[in-house]
């Protein structure tokens, strides 16, 4: 097997694939930025991260009675 530039950046002992595909890009992962193949996709998944690209769906809040309305029915004007 030959080694590629991200091998060769992987930290010392950690460079050894593991069978998954990098969660990026599908090369072969790599265990020192697993489940990435390299420094630079693992950066990529933070920047998608940080710049709210992924996000967490959320349903509306609700009051304790489960109510939606901040007012009470006998509140309202």
């Amino acid at each position: 097997m030959t080694e590629s530039a991200d091998d060769k950046n992987a930290p010392s002992g950690e460079g050894a694939r593991t069978g998954s595909a990098c969660a990026i890009c599908g090369k072969p992962a790599l265990a020192a930025y697993r489940p990435f193949c390299s420094r630079r996709c693992a950066d990529v998944d933070l920047g998608r991260w940080l710049s709210g690209t992924y996000a967490v769906p959320a349903a509306p809040e609700t009051d304790e009675d489960g109510d939606d309305d901040e007012l009470a029915p006998g509140d309202r004007s």
